[in-house]
């Protein structure tokens, strides 16, 4: 009596990319870029001491007691604030990735089966950790200073709002990345968030809705985001804002991923 055993082998084309669960999405790697954001003791520094600064240099401001919606005026700047040190935080840590173009890690990576969209992914989850505390630092200032006012539950709303819509600068510092050289990106970001911000309504409310700048603002990437941000304690969410934001963001999501895709140059 014998017995046949046929045993069936599976050839794989070596020119066929094996492309892994998530297109590459993996927490390994994810906390490994994680922890080299957060051992960056510049970035870490420039995380907990900007956003809280700029909160208190419009400390002392008249009118801080005035009622906005369900607290503040300084509720309201506080949140401006925290969204704007979370933006900028979440944008600068999205744009790292101009860094990576010019050491060539970009290269290196377009050889595996890593996908664009998980590697933006992975981006735009560590720029929202690094916004949170941004944030998180912001609020903390906020509750010392004693002048903002607002319930509780609107209080942390608006903070995880703010957490949420950083997502926006993610993708925005991640797409800036791969557009210009390394040593170019923040000195494009910096400047371009301070201008988003003022006409975006966020330094400086717009108060005539009738008026030129009102009806640019409603075009900027910060306009949206900002009414989301704080529409707990405003009271008030205009559907036209949650279009801006989103808007916004599938723009810059999409154009990260393009040019990811398009980068194969060492810079």
């Amino acid at each position: 009596m014998s017995t046949t055993t046929s045993t069936t082998l599976r050839t794989i084309d070596p020119s066929v990319r094996q492309v892994p669960s998530f297109g590459g999405f993996n927490r390994t790697m994810l906390g490994i870029e994680l922890k080299r954001v957060l051992r960056n003791r510049r970035t870490v520094i420039f995380t907990l001491i900007f956003p809280a600064g700029l909160f208190f240099a419009f400390g002392g401001t008249k009118g801080w007691d005035d009622s906005v919606g369900y607290g503040n005026v300084a509720a309201y700047i506080m949140v401006s604030m925290a969204l704007y040190g979370a933006a900028l935080t979440a944008a600068s840590a999205g744009a790292m990735v101009a860094i990576e173009r010019a050491l060539g890690w970009s290269r290196q990576l377009r050889l595996t089966p890593l996908r664009p969209i998980a590697y933006i992914l992975t981006k735009a989850i560590v720029a929202l950790v690094m916004g949170a505390l941004a944030v998180t630092v912001v609020n903390a200032a906020g509750l010392f200073q004693g002048k903002a006012e607002m319930p509780v539950g609107r209080w942390v709303a608006c903070a995880a709002l703010c957490v949420v819509c950083t997502l926006v600068f993610a993708a925005l510092g991640v797409f800036v990345g791969y557009l210009v050289p390394g040593e170019n990106a923040m000195q494009v970001l910096g400047p371009g968030l301070a201008l988003m911000s003022f006409l975006g309504n966020v330094f400086i409310p717009i108060e005539d809705h009738s008026s030129l700048i009102w009806h640019i603002a409603q075009w900027t990437p910060m306009f949206g985001v900002a009414e989301i941000a704080r529409s707990p304690l405003t009271g008030e969410l205009p559907w036209y804002a949650v279009v801006n934001a989103v808007g916004w963001l599938t723009i810059f999501v999409l154009g990260a991923a393009w040019r990811m895709s398009k980068d194969t140059a060492r810079v």
